[in-house]
């Protein structure tokens, strides 16, 4: 009976997963996905709501007239029809994020970092790159996938060696969250860099500064935690990558 259950849960997920399929732009990387885009703007809307209230927002007016000016030029290159807002938050991150549904905050503490206008958009479109490939979705659909998987094994895994099921999960959950949670997000992570790079380039800004902009977050990270224990690839690989990749940008740059 055990047997029946698990494959008939394996067969439900396969199918999930084939009906769930999409593709995201400029890398055309399959995605599994079954989050709707309303769900995911509602869900990104609450987390700004929350962001709003518990920030403190920046007042020096020549770094938020900066961020609204790149701001709008990226996500007007993005081409998606969001409600878009933008917020300055004074902090000491050295951070920014983009949430579904269009909204933009940048910490003040990456502003010594990237310096001008063309180190943000590189920041920005980086983000933004985030939201064009519904990564926020895909993260929580493949939470979801993994959570049933765990749970599955755990009562099979449990019922085979006579150990409580619950410790199972815990062991599987850890192992989950450094075999696959962890990659998947550094997957992520350098396949918004390279849609960022072509939106920086469609934008206006030159994308030959994303490197320079890099270099400098590589010095100012250092001491970081290994790759394979981190959410982020490491500076070095994220350099070449852009390298790499800088004729595909350079073909969409056009100055303005």
């Amino acid at each position: 009976m055990r047997t029946v259950s698990f494959r008939f849960a394996a067969a439900a997920l396969m199918l999930t997963t084939v009906a769930a399929c999409e593709t995201v732009p400029v890398t055309g990387r399959s995605q599994f996905n079954v989050v709707d885009e309303n769900t995911e703007t509602k869900l990104g809307e609450q987390a700004w709501a929350e962001i709003k209230a518990k920030s403190k927002v920046s007042k020096d007016p020549q770094a938020t007239a900066m961020v609204q000016r790149v701001a709008q030029r990226v996500a007007a290159a993005s081409g998606l029809k969001e409600n878009w807002e933008f917020l300055l938050i004074e902090d000491k991150q050295v951070n920014a994020f983009a949430l579904p549904g269009g909204k933009i905050a940048v910490y003040t503490g990456i502003l010594p970092i990237t310096q001008d206008d063309n180190g943000l958009a590189t920041v920005l479109s980086h983000e933004v790159g985030h939201v064009m490939a519904h990564h926020a979705a895909e993260r929580i659909s493949q939470g979801e996938a993994i959570q049933a998987g765990t749970g599955i094994a755990s009562i099979i895994l449990g019922g085979a060696t006579g150990v409580d099921p619950g410790s199972v999960a815990s062991v599987l959950g850890a192992g989950a969250a450094v075999g696959l949670e962890l990659p998947f997000s550094r997957q992520q992570e350098l396949e918004a860099d390279r849609i960022g790079l072509t939106l920086m380039a469609k934008a206006g800004y030159d994308p030959r500064n994303a490197l320079a902009f890099w270099q400098r977050m590589a010095q100012a990270s250092k001491g970081a935690p290994p790759e394979f224990l981190s959410d982020h690839p490491a500076d070095e690989r994220r350099i070449a990558q852009i390298q790499q990749i800088m004729p595909e940008a350079l073909a969409q740059y056009h100055p303005k």
